[in-house]
């Protein structure tokens, strides 16, 4: 059969896993007693909560007389790493864009990635179905991003023959022209296997060569590695070449060889140039190593992917919970896992500190280092997150910082409050365009600081109607000091149970963070207070019966909704003196200082 490798690219929710779900029930893959699984491609237990793609996944549908190789991309920013990689693999991309928000900040960089490796793009208009669609704008925007993209990256011959679909993936069509009959996905599908898309450019000779753009395991394989096959044959049991980073060479012999087919995997014999293989035998394997045939070793290019912009402080649990609710407590036991996370993330990394309890994660955003310190709750450990950090560089003598461009939909009625609220966080506004009679798009450049913590902060701003995009910049020089956040902390003053009573009596002082009878320990974060310096109380303290009672004197306790403490919450508030308590039962917020008379309640 011919052979095409394609990858599905957009912005965050803009349709590709739905899509994915369409074309592969258009192509018979399901059969008639077969369970049809929505959003089958989010196979992850914390993706199919969210309702992200998190991870890059492959499958493979047959059409006609080709084989399609698809890969599904994750559309949020933060995990641009996971679209780098799989853009390795495949020889064109079918670029979604939502029918009325358009093309976002992580359009650009998907695109502009694509158009450095040359490949094909086909654009896929998605949701015209929507009430607010405005198609021929968006077409407009798409032709003048290619034009942009092409003028900064200097490409003079780069050819503009765009071809562009239009579909809705929820109802299940796709179109050549907007007047076409809303049927079916067989135009979508006769578009990929058609002669736009070329077949995969391999390179001359039979002599092995294949790149790992991807790491995985099985219990009864054990660890194996994923990529395409650049030249040559690889076939079962022979032996082959391994080239990593250091540029030691090693022999391996291939043990198992699977291809991708429909939504799982076959085993073969041998595959050859131009075919996506997982192979088994090699232990050691990275995301970026070759690998060759033993009489002609020749490594090709490693992965570079876009450096990290963000960093966080890892430790182990210290607090006096410490043990109680997690399995995996000590510094090694960590280490190990944050080392396979940077393993099979090329977007990763990791690094000692001079405390041996603490460790350095560094990654392109807040949401991606939440997502593994998420999986490692799961796992059983138990651990303490810092204060997200930018990654700072000294450029010719100055301090220089990571800026994003941030493109923001706001109803009209909002665009003060979000405007005043970038300004304090030092954002510059670039754009302000209505989008039909009841929105307005904003563009912002602001240092990547200044968005940690302010994602809760703009969704109660606009009421849960905003839409926030961002994507790295560039650096520039440091933008000055800014406070982390306004409000200080109501800090949990000795070890107890809490109590409603004395819940109830501070309520005055601010929002709390904590439940009635929920155990606390001194220098436990319970609350945000209502002014700037934080406070110590005590939220333990129970009411004194007595013999005396006046009619009137007691009072009906009603304690507000506690707002449920997830992981990206507590890493957006906390300040620079405050951890994250982490375990697989509870998310808790503390002072790094416990004492009180070790610590002053005064922020500066």
């Amino acid at each position: 059969m011919k052979l095409k490798n394609i990858a599905i690219v957009a912005h965050v929710d803009h349709g590709k896993t739905t899509l994915v779900d369409g074309l592969l029930q258009q192509a018979g893959t399901y059969g008639d007693r077969d369970e049809v699984v929505e959003r089958v491609m989010d196979s992850g237990e914390i993706e199919r909560e969210r309702g992200i793609t998190i991870t890059a996944k492959n499958c493979a549908i047959e059409w006609k007389d080709t084989k399609i190789n698809l890969l599904d991309t994750p559309g949020h920013a933060d995990f641009g790493g996971e679209v780098e990689r799989s853009l390795m693999m495949v020889d064109g991309i079918l670029l979604l864009v939502d029918a009325s928000e358009g093309p976002l900040p992580q359009t650009r960089f998907v695109l502009s990635k694509a158009m450095e490796q040359n490949l094909k793009i086909g654009v896929l208009i998605n949701k015209i179905d929507r009430p607010d669609e405005r198609i021929s704008e968006v077409i407009d925007e798409v032709e003048e991003l290619f034009l942009d993209l092409a003028e900064i990256m200097g490409i003079e011959d780069y050819d503009f023959n765009i071809p562009f679909l239009f579909a809705s993936a929820k109802d299940g069509y796709a179109m050549n022209e907007m007047e076409d009959a809303r049927d079916n996905f067989i135009p979508l599908m006769d578009f990929m296997v058609s002669d736009f898309y070329p077949a995969p450019k391999i390179s001359k000779g039979t002599d092995l060569q294949l790149l790992v753009t991807n790491l995985t395991y099985d219990s009864y394989l054990g660890s194996q590695v994923i990529g395409r096959i650049q030249r040559g044959t690889v076939k079962k049991h022979a032996q082959y070449t391994h080239c990593d980073r250091d540029g030691k060479n090693k022999n391996f012999k291939v043990s198992n060889i699977q291809i991708f087919d429909k939504l799982g995997m076959i085993e073969v014999s041998s595959a050859d140039a131009g075919e996506i293989v997982i192979l088994s035998g090699l232990d050691e394997g990275m995301i970026g190593d070759s690998i060759c045939a033993t009489d002609n070793v020749a490594p090709l290019e490693r992965i570079e992917v876009d450096p990290p912009t963000v960093s966080v402080t890892v430790s182990v649990n210290t607090s006096p919970n410490s043990g109680r609710e997690g399995e995996y407590l000590t510094s090694r036991k960590l280490e190990e896992f944050l080392e396979n996370a940077c393993r099979l993330n090329v977007a990763l990394q990791y690094s000692s500190t001079a405390d041996p309890k603490e460790f350095e994660l560094k990654g392109r955003g807040e949401l991606q280092l939440a997502i593994v310190f998420e999986q490692v709750r799961r796992s059983g450990y138990e651990l303490m997150v810092a204060r997200p950090q930018v990654v700072y560089k000294t450029v010719d003598g100055q301090k220089c910082e990571p800026f994003e461009t941030v493109v923001m939909d706001v109803p009209n009625g909002d665009v003060g409050a979000v405007t005043e609220a970038l300004s304090t966080r030092k954002g510059v506004m670039q754009g302000l365009i209505p989008i039909g009679d009841a929105r307005t798009r904003l563009d912002f450049e602001i240092p990547s600081r200044g968005m940690i913590g302010y994602r809760s902060k703009f969704l109660t701003d606009t009421k849960g109607e905003g839409l926030m995009s961002s994507q790295f910049l560039e650096y520039r020089t440091y933008a000055g000091d800014m406070l982390s956040r306004f409000n200080g902390a109501i800090v949990a003053d000795r070890p107890g149970k809490s109590t409603p009573y004395a819940l109830f009596n501070l309520l005055p002082t601010g929002r709390q963070f904590i439940k009635p009878t929920e155990p606390v320990y001194e220098g436990q974060v319970v609350g945000e207070h209502t002014k700037t310096n934080d406070t110590n109380v005590n939220c333990i303290r129970e009411k004194h019966l007595s013999s005396m009672r006046t009619a009137g004197k007691d009072v009906n306790i009603i304690l507000p909704p506690i707002q449920p403490r997830t992981l990206e919450w507590a890493m957006d508030w906390i300040d620079d003196d405050e951890w994250v308590e982490v375990t697989p039962k509870m998310v808790r917020i503390r002072k790094r200082q416990l004492q009180k008379n070790l610590r002053s309640v005064i922020r500066t």
